[in-house]
């Protein structure tokens, strides 16, 4: 995240564009205070409203109330650092999160999608790219409650997802996962038996042009080849390509 000053400066440079949107509570943990403040503001010219809190013991106990439709989560905070908030949140929570982390820490970014982040953000970024993904996530999951529901059930090979409930089943178990997951893996199974493009999928997901050293998807698939167990291998990579939900279970031999 840019510096409070340089971070203010950009907020008297912009206007708001999209005023008058209903404002959506968001979860940002991330210990410099001032900063928090100025994103408060940012946010709330920008139709979204901001609860800040200032270290991750205080922010689990948020993060679990249900009060906020996305946590944003910074690495380094006191006490309890953002790896292991992350993971706590995720063992009681699919809520989605955005993980801020610094650019040159690529290990950091890809501890933070095992952990289970829906996203991440290297700092420094702009404001308005931060804003701009979370409306995307917003969009996506769609945690509106008074939304249409759609009952749709799919099913392929075994593996069973319910649109309206965002639930999954491998063979009639039920498979706990994150609400990226879920995405990834609707956009497959509906694409079953037909290669779906990295650039198709990261396009859908997250709404932004693929980068060759974006290893995010790749995280997330192998989650979901995990949690579905044996039929894990339905999934399928096509090097270079993009995924293939396969019509047939791969030889386990």
């Amino acid at each position: 995240m840019k510096g409070s000053e340089e971070l203010a400066d950009n907020m008297d440079q912009r206007t708001s564009n999209d005023r008058g949107t209903t404002a959506r509570p968001i979860l940002l943990v991330d210990d410099d205070v001032e900063l928090c403040g100025l994103m408060r503001e940012f946010f709330r010219e920008r139709g979204l409203s901001l609860e800040t809190v200032h270290d991750a013991r205080r922010g689990l106990s948020r993060a679990l109330s249900g009060d906020h439709d996305m946590v944003l989560l910074d690495v380094m905070l006191p006490g309890l650092d953002g790896f292991e908030m992350l993971r706590q949140v995720r063992k009681r929570s699919n809520i989605p999160i955005i993980f801020l982390t610094a650019r040159t820490a690529r290990d950091d970014r890809i501890t933070g999608l095992e952990a289970g982040a829906d996203d991440y953000l290297p700092k420094p970024f702009e404001p308005d790219e931060l804003v701009a993904r979370i409306r995307a996530v917003l969009r996506r999951v769609n945690w509106n409650v008074n939304a249409p529901r759609e009952a749709e059930i799919l099913e392929v090979n075994g593996v069973r997802l319910a649109s309206g409930t965002r639930q999954v089943w491998r063979d009639d178990e039920p498979v706990e996962v994150t609400s990226i997951e879920f995405d990834i893996l609707e956009l497959i199974v509906r694409s079953a038996g037909r290669i779906i493009s990295r650039d198709e999928l990261t396009a859908s997901i997250y709404q932004r042009p693929a980068s060759p050293f974006d290893r995010s998807l790749d995280v997330h698939v192998s989650h979901l080849r995990k949690k579905l167990g044996r039929l894990g291998s339905l999934i399928r990579t096509v090097r270079g390509v993009g995924y293939l939900f396969s019509a047939e279970l791969a030889d386990e031999n």
